[in-house]
Formats: C-alpha cells, sequence, structure tokens
C-alpha cells in the first residue's frame, strides 16, 4: 500500500497495538522544560523509577526565565521555584540539560532544531502544544500532557489515538513581503482554530518547498492553532544542508547513511489522504489578526467582517472578542495606535526574522510611542546577530537586544504588555490575557512588527516604498 509520510515515520515507530484503543508508540526524543515536567519527576520518585533512557531527553527552562539581568536570581517567586526545580530534576535523574545562561539554553523548539536534535524521521514529545515545530525537519513532533511526560521519562513510550493525514497544497510562490507567518496565519484563518482537529498536517506545494528552514519551523509551528495534533514538511535538500554539521547530527559514515534514509521519507505519489485541500499562494498579503484567536486573521488591509457574514452560532464569541479588543465589525484597523512591538518566541525567534526585522527598520527610527520587545530565540541566535552586525543596524534605529527566553509570547516571566494596550507580535497565540491581564495582541510577521515599530502603528510594510525586505 502506498504510503504518505506520516504513515512512514509513525509504523516504524509503533510499538504494540491495544485492540479498539490506542498505539503504544516508541519516542525518539523528548524535549522538557520549567513549566510541564515537575509532576512528571515526581511521579518516578514516588515510584522509585529512573529515567529510562535519559541520552534521548533534553531540559532547557524558557518559559519563566527573564530576559534582562540573567545572571542575577530570578525576581519572581513562582518563576525561581519553577527554573529551580527543573535544574534540581534534571542533575538527579541524569538528562540532558542546558540550564539559564548556559549556551545552548534558549527556548526548547529554536535550540533543538539548530543543535541537530530534531533529525528527519524521528518522533518527538514536549509537554508543549507548540512542539509541532520540530516536524519542519520530516518528522512526527506533538504536545502531550504531564502525565504523558512522565510515562515518556519512564519508558520513552507514550499511548496515542493514530490521527487521520491531511495534505495541505500551496501552489505558486508567495509575493515579495509576505512571509511564512503571513502564510500560516492565512491557512489557519481560511481552515478555522477548528479545521484540522484530529488530523496531522503535511504542508506541501511550490510555497512550501521554497520556505527557508525557519520559514518551515514557522509555519509548523502554527499548525497546532488550527486544531491539528501536528504539521510536518518532507525533507529535501534544504533540510539536509541545514542539518549537516550541526553538533548532535550524524558524522562521517553515519551521515550517508542516515542522508540515505531521509531521502526516502517522502508521501508516495499514489498515496491516500483522509483529506487535501489547495490554496494558492498569489493570494496571500501580509496577514494581522483582529480578535482573541488565531483564525481571526485577516490581510492587513482588509475590514474586520461585518456580523451578518459571521454564522450565527459564533457571533456572541465574535462580538465578546471585538468589545475586548476594542475593534468593531466592519472596519479597517490599519492606521491604529500600537503601544508595544514583540519579535521573538518559538514562532518567529530565529535569525532570518532578526534579518527582516533589521533589514526593515535600517536607516530609520523607532516610534517614541513603542516598547519593543526584541528577543532572540536562543543565544545560538544572539550570537549569530552580532556576528552579522544586526545588533548594530538594530542600536542605530534605537532598539535593544534582550536576552532569549519565551518572553512577552505569555505572561509567565517579567515581559507582560499592560492592560489595555495593543502589541503587535510575531508569537503565536493572542488568547485573552495571552501577554498579560487585559493586554490585546496583534499576531504578524516580522516586517509587519518592524513597520509597527518604526511608525508606531499599524501599517502595510509594502506601504513603506522600501525595497528592503
Amino acid at each position: 500500500m502506498k504510503q504518505t509520510l506520516f504513515d512512514k515515520i509513525w509504523d516504524k515507530h509503533v510499538v504494540s497495538i491495544v485492540e479498539d484503543g490506542p498505539t503504544q508508540l516508541y519516542i525518539d526524543r523528548m524535549y522538557c522544560h520549567e513549566v510541564t515536567s515537575p509532576q512528571a519527576f515526581d511521579g518516578l520518585r514516588r515510584r522509585g523509577l529512573k529515567v529510562f533512557r535519559p541520552k534521548q531527553i533534553t531540559c532547557i527552562p524558557d518559559h519563566n526565565i527573564p530576559t534582562k539581568n540573567q545572571e542575577l536570581p530570578i525576581r519572581d517567586a513562582v518563576s525561581k521555584h519553577q527554573v529551580d526545580t527543573l535544574d534540581k530534576n534534571a542533575k538527579e535523574f541524569g538528562v540532558n540539560y542546558y540550564p539559564m545562561g548556559h549556551g545552548k539554553n534558549g527556548i526548547i523548539h529554536v535550540v533543538g532544531p539548530e543543535n541537530g536534535l530534531s533529525l528527519p524521521g524521528m518522533t518527538m514529545v514536549c509537554g508543549d502544544s507548540h512542539t509541532s515545530t520540530h516536524g519542519a525537519v520530516g518528522a512526527i513532533a506533538f504536545g502531550i500532557g504531564t502525565s504523558e511526560v512522565e510515562m515518556v521519562l519512564a519508558t520513552q513510550c507514550v499511548f496515542q489515538s493514530r490521527p487521520k493525514t491531511m495534505r495541505i497544497v500551496v501552489k505558486n510562490r508567495l509575493k515579495p513581503y509576505v512571509t511564512a507567518k503571513d502564510l500560516a496565519l492565512y491557512i489557519i484563518a481560511q481552515m478555522t482554530t477548528g479545521g484540522a482537529t484530529g488530523y496531522f498536517v503535511e504542508y506541501a506545494g511550490e510555497a512550501v518547498e521554497n520556505l527557508s528552514m525557519e520559514g518551515r519551523f514557522t509555519l509548523c509551528n502554527l499548525s497546532i492553532e488550527m486544531g491539528a495534533r501536528g504539521g510536518m514538511i518532507a525533507p529535501d535538500d534544504t533540510t539536509f544542508a541545514y542539518i549537516k554539521g550541526r553538533e548532535f547530527a550524524p558524522k562521517g559514515e553515519a551521515w550517508n547513511q542516515a542522508l540515505a534514509y531521509w531521502k526516502t521519507l517522502q508521501s508516495d505519489a499514489d498515496a491516500v489522504f483522509d483529506k487535501e485541500i489547495v490554496f494558492d499562494a498569489t493570494h496571500i498579503e501580509p496577514m494581522i489578526t483582529y480578535g482573541t484567536n488565531p483564525g481571526m486573521g485577516m490581510g492587513i488591509n482588509e475590514a474586520i467582517p461585518a456580523l451578518d457574514t459571521i454564522d450565527a452560532s459564533s457571533r456572541i464569541s465574535f462580538n465578546k472578542s471585538l468589545e475586548y479588543m476594542g475593534f468593531q465589525s466592519g472596519e479597517k484597523i490599519t492606521g491604529k495606535t500600537v503601544d508595544y512591538v514583540f519579535l521573538g518566541s518559538c514562532t518567529n525567534g530565529r535569525i532570518e526574522d532578526f534579518r527582516a526585522f533589521a533589514g526593515f527598520v535600517k536607516g530609520r527610527k523607532k516610534a517614541t510611542n513603542v516598547v519593543a520587545w526584541l528577543v532572540p530565540g536562543s543565544w545560538a541566535v544572539d550570537k549569530q546577530i552580532r556576528a552579522e552586525g544586526l545588533d548594530k543596524v538594530l542600536e542605530e534605529a534605537g532598539f535593544e537586544i534582550r536576552q532569549p527566553g519565551c518572553s512577552a509570547c505569555l505572561a509567565m516571566n517579567d515581559d507582560k504588555v499592560p492592560a489595555g494596550k495593543y502589541a503587535v507580535s510575531t508569537s503565536n497565540r493572542n488568547f485573552e490575557g495571552r501577554q498579560g491581564p487585559g493586554a490585546r495582541t496583534i499576531l504578524a510577521g516580522a516586517l509587519v512588527a518592524a513597520a509597527a515599530a518604526i511608525t508606531g502603528k499599524l501599517v502595510d510594510p509594502r506601504s513603506l516604498n522600501t525595497d528592503k525586505s
């Protein structure tokens, strides 16, 4: 039988199948952070168990760590306790651990791929929904709950129901100034936040094939926001060039053997998906969100949908979202004043995002009414920013680069947007209070964020008549 890419990897990792029940799936790599792992390690401790395969577990604190003064003790008591607990657990159980300040510290979904820990054909999990990011290398990667984290620590396996398969094909190439983030927000807006529930998505088509690895990570990262179990992209020469030479990638003859296997990781020509959807990349413009879920997105020059175009069953929540955001149905929001701009997160905290942002603001100045948080996804990204001189460009434009961490993606550290303030954010979620109690989040890509940062308002980056992108 012809197989999809998902089928090939899943089937290779099946340990057993419970009759009329879930599949016991072997896991090649698990990532742990400070938020969802404490109870799992406690569970092992109570049962007198060790971590079954500690070399396949990597722990990194990222959600709670500050992005300034990391050399000092964490001020917030809850955050400090969570980070200290991860430190204790990682050392006690002998797993790989990159603490705050370590050269490999950063956001776990940035650090994993950039060190060659995430490889094609793997199964990967983490107690974090945006684990789907790692599917960009051609792997099955998905988030799990805390009890499942304990299960993987103890057995290197997890019970999962097999999801259905979906292929999303994006034909043609993205237009200038349209980024992978815009592509992802467009797909979510078309699919809705529940449109891929129960499916594992493979992205394909000319637009996807022409994305950089950074762009592919962004696209797969956001798969969860349309309800998908995960997202993946078949590995190709772009993937192999990205992985080769990274610290934990195979070397020498092991590389040749791995590469031969990785080249088989494509959906067969006649493979049948449970669902297939096709989009045209030429229809996509720079995107923004206007509501309180990632599916409430539109082209930056479009108007918020009129109430009578919304399904009757969704109108109450639609109105509630607009009331929270301070917007009206039918209005355009270009020209609206913004207060904060955040560049970073596991969605857009990579070197490509900083190149795009710096290229756009070069020779300009940050708007005086904007507080800008520019947060690399890892210390490796920070190092590359400085090696390329992007830090000088950004400093001359009035921006400061903060230290790596999840930062303003979520209100679990010091970087919180105040109530009522508008933040143009390159992160992944715009739920009520996601960036701070009462904060109003507008999701966008790096170029829209850069345009907002230098004008102090929501503007189409194409309208600034610049050839920088």
